[in-house]
């Protein structure tokens, strides 16, 4: 007979029930843990929402085509922009969904112009229902947040457009152009090389295949550009614009104002029509060197001078465009940032990716400057190309995005539209606000 003992002692041995026994206690932290994930997730997710919506609040409403800041340009206000804070009340409700806009408790906007600065603040707090925790005794999550803003707006600006305009410009403006281009000339060229003392010349052949060329482009984007501020444009000097080439034949190659700066930008618009690749006597005239980007932009610098604030007509916020292939190709032997070549009729010749510390110079007198790349093309089947192009090729595009101010730079392709572009960076000259916070 067993006493009992002997029982519990049994009762204790057993062990076959302990894992139910231990998952049941488990089960209640583990739940907690899954409920604490899933309801933080959410909240954090309402937040983001919210400050993203609040992120764009404080910058929209900071946009030099935003009312608020119309209003304050207009009318000299000063202080609280009532309007520009209304403006962006709107912004942040609009950029929220519906639930989310339930368990905003508050939102605060403080607009404010001081001098030639403007300043916003965007506040959120909400409260954002638990479902687990609710088991737990945790109802809501608090979450809260700011977003501000600056900008010091640049209403009146002049816009100097170098375009390059030297024989490498006369490429193929698309891809189908340039297949046209090689597909009707014996020696596959995809250039239409303007040689004024050849009556069948490449240009001529171009222009009865009905190619284009990326001068050709370049210049018809130039002109859509100047519709754009023609249609953005609050004042009527708020922009004015100067044009300039690099010669219109290669025995006079110069900096050449195509067109004088002006407010009056339908003028400037017909005088860009005219602007045409440079001409040259001959094939392999003076060894093809006839892109002296540095030189141009030496001269640009010192005709531009020092910008201004922008804040008023006679102190002229200024802003380079610079449209080019990218490629240096002059007589230089000293000075090149490249080693020139060194031998033969080409000795001394400079071809190398544009020399960047120009554009330093420039920037220095407080001239910002957009730069539009159009990418140097590849010639593969050309000896020339692979010998002293190809080498640098890579190199092209980072020396031109090194010459733009920051955020103020595209490179476009052959088969990519440059009006866009030139369209992009306009825009973002004219409405750069930022987030501080």
């Amino acid at each position: 007979m067993h006493s009992k003992r002997d029982h519990f002692s049994a009762i204790g041995r057993d062990k076959s029930g302990n894992f139910g026994i231990i998952l049941a206690l488990l089960m209640a932290p583990i739940a907690l843990a899954m409920g604490t994930a899933i309801d933080y997730g959410y909240a954090l997710s309402v937040r983001t929402e919210m400050q993203s919506a609040a992120d764009i609040a404080a910058v929209q409403a900071l946009s030099e085509q935003s009312a608020g800041v119309i209003a304050a340009l207009t009318q000299s206000l000063s202080g609280e922009l009532q309007l520009a804070e209304t403006d962006a009340g709107y912004l942040f409700e609009a950029n929220l969904q519906k639930m989310s806009k339930d368990y905003l408790n508050s939102k605060e906007i403080n607009i404010v112009r001081t001098g030639d600065t403007f300043v916003s603040t965007v506040s959120f707090k909400a409260t954002v229902p638990t479902s687990f925790l609710g088991m737990f005794g945790v109802r809501k999550i608090e979450v809260a947040g700011i977003a501000k803003g600056v900008y010091v707006p640049a209403s009146y600006i002049d816009f100097h457009l170098m375009l390059d305009n030297s024989p490498s410009m006369g490429l193929g403006a698309t891809t189908a152009d340039i297949a046209k281009l090689e597909a009707n000339t014996p020696d596959k060229c995809a250039f239409a090389c303007h040689e004024t003392t050849k009556a069948d010349n490449y240009y001529k052949l171009a222009k009865s295949l009905g190619v284009m060329t990326r001068i050709e482009l370049v210049s018809e984007a130039a002109q859509k550009m100047m519709e754009t501020a023609e249609d953005t444009r609050r004042h009527k000097d708020q922009y004015r614009m100067a044009v300039y080439s690099m010669g219109a034949k290669a025995e006079e190659p110069a900096l050449t104002n195509v067109a004088e700066l002006s407010s009056n930008l339908d003028t400037v618009k017909t005088n860009t029509k005219k602007i045409d690749l440079m001409s040259i006597p001959k094939q392999n005239y003076k060894q093809d060197q006839m892109t002296d980007l540095l030189t141009n932009l030496t001269a640009l610098k010192d005709s531009m001078g020092k910008s201004g604030s922008g804040m008023n007509s006679g102190d002229r916020k200024k802003v380079l465009f610079l449209v080019s292939d990218g490629v240096e190709d002059v007589y230089r032997p000293i000075g090149c940032i490249r080693a020139p070549i060194s031998s033969g009729d080409n000795k001394g010749r400079c071809q190398a990716p544009l020399d960047s510390s120009i554009c330093q110079k420039i920037k220095e007198n407080g001239v910002s400057i957009a730069v539009l790349y159009t990418t140097y093309h590849p010639i593969e089947r050309d000896g020339w190309y692979n010998k002293h192009i190809k080498p640098f090729r890579p190199d092209i595009g980072t020396h031109m995005k090194a010459c733009a101010s920051e955020g103020l730079f595209f490179e476009v392709s052959p088969s990519q539209g440059i009006d866009e572009a030139m369209n992009a960076l306009f825009m973002k000259v004219v409405n750069m606000p930022r987030l501080t916070q």
